[in-house]
């Protein structure tokens, strides 16, 4: 009898974990308490894999040998206490992608923040070195479905194959044997603290999952002056030894790695954090062999991922930058900290509980006028109002540029950084970030 293989969830993580499955031979379900999308449709269709949406039939999940739960569904959610009461043994698909994923090399990347720019440069890096590389995870293609198209096509899954993951807390959460190659610690801040009983200690113990399996001779790269990793962490018993980061990498435009120099100021990554992410992917890709003058060029022709401190464009001696996926309080201090000119800055969003204290030195420095941008914007203003500085209350992307535009002058930036999640007015950051840029580019007509 075949192997009984559930998934629950059927975004990009479900539905390339169902493709490998059904491709591997074993009976495979696809359960979605949500609505599935019309493409992951076609493709399950497709593949002849049934399933379901807007219920979780219980006793067509009960009678898996094993599930594979997508990263979003919480423990506390119904379908999950009833998997655990059954005793089903639960993965995630970063899980079963490693299962089949054969002889390659795996960096894998997390972190609070950074995660995807430090994803996105390591993979250009090796890209740029001449690597046999692919990148996945958390950002693009689910590790699953590269795993699926290699062994679909076996002349391009040599032995020197690697793979650029960014993964989450929510994914480590679900791996038992995942072992990276290359595993990069970025930063440990307050967030989703929601799925970890509000404790930033489980929080925390989610992140280090990523060294779990590691091995001597494996590598675990750590931020060595974040002081919430400083706090919870704890040497690996496997004879692994954890290369922290320290301060000092960085001077006079250049960061060093050994006896390796490289000019960080021909390129378009801006601000201390940035410098950070630099180094966590310059080391992975020196680690693999790539090309010193390879890694510079990389670095040189890198461009930011979209919403992350992306420069939109240059307006009257104005520049433009949106940091729409600057989503909390962290990630806005790192965008304001990048400012090197005067700066108006577009804020708010739905609060998130947000403590807006470690922002207001930057903001009194820095920031010469306020643009709010929210439902509700009474937080903002309880906590900048002090400071004296033009606030603007707005209620659209369109209607936050336009006031923006009158209050900035030639040589400042105007800079969304919300510190907010978007859905009190977006769909999510994406659609926050590309309704500004659009609002921006008018402004040129």
């Amino acid at each position: 009898m075949k192997k009984r293989i559930v998934i629950l969830g059927s975004g990009e993580s479900g539905t390339g974990a169902a493709l490998l499955a059904s491709h591997l031979g074993y009976d495979v379900f696809v359960s979605d308490k949500g609505a599935i999308q019309e493409k992951y449709k076609k493709e399950l269709d497709e593949a002849g894999i049934p399933w379901e949406e807007k219920t979780h039939t219980l006793n067509l999940v009960l009678n898996a040998d094993e599930i594979v739960k997508s990263p979003g569904i919480p423990e506390k959610s119904d379908v999950m206490k009833s998997v655990r009461a059954r005793g089903i043994n639960v993965i995630g698909e970063i899980e079963l992608g490693y299962r089949h994923a054969g002889k390659c090399t795996i960096v894998a990347i997390t972190g609070t923040n950074g995660k995807t720019t430090t994803t996105e440069l390591a993979y250009h890096l090796l890209y740029t070195a001449g690597l046999n590389v692919r990148k996945g995870g958390n950002v693009g293609n689910s590790f699953a479905a590269m795993v699926l198209d290699d062994l679909k096509n076996p002349s391009q899954a040599t032995a020197d194959r690697v793979f650029v993951l960014e993964v989450s807390s929510f994914q480590l959460d679900d791996i038992q044997q995942f072992r990276p190659r290359i595993a990069l610690l970025l930063n440990i801040t307050p967030d989703h603290l929601d799925r970890y009983d509000y404790s930033l200690g489980n929080y925390a113990r989610a992140k280090f999952r990523i060294c779990m399996n590691q091995k001597r001779g494996d590598k675990f790269i750590y931020n060595g002056f974040d002081p919430v990793i400083a706090e919870f962490f704890e040497a690996p018993a496997s004879g692994l030894k954890p290369t922290p980061i320290r301060k000092g990498f960085y001077k006079n435009g250049s960061i060093r790695v050994g006896v390796n120099r490289f000019d960080m100021t021909t390129g378009n990554l801006r601000g201390p954090h940035n410098m950070f992410n630099a180094v966590c992917a310059i080391r992975a890709a020196l680690l693999l062999k790539a090309d010193p003058e390879k890694i510079q060029e990389g670095l040189n022709a890198f461009m930011p991922p979209e919403h992350r401190l992306e420069k939109v464009a240059v307006i009257s001696g104005i520049t433009w930058i949106n940091d729409s996926k600057g989503t909390n309080v962290d990630s806005t201090f790192y965008a304001l900290q990048a400012m090197e000119t005067p700066t108006v800055w577009i804020v708010g969003g739905q609060d998130k509980g947000n403590d807006y204290t470690p922002l207001m030195l930057l903001v009194k420095k820095k920031v010469h006028a306020i643009v709010c941008m929210g439902l509700d914007n009474s937080k903002i203003r309880a906590a900048f109002g002090s400071l004296n500085k033009p606030m603007i209350e707005t209620g659209s992307a369109v209607e936050a540029v336009e006031a923006a535009a009158g209050l900035a002058r030639s040589g400042d930036t105007v800079l969304l950084s919300p510190a907010c999640a978007s859905f009190d007015l977006f769909l999510n950051y994406e659609d926050r970030g590309r309704q500004f840029k659009a609002a921006v580019l008018k402004l040129n007509n």
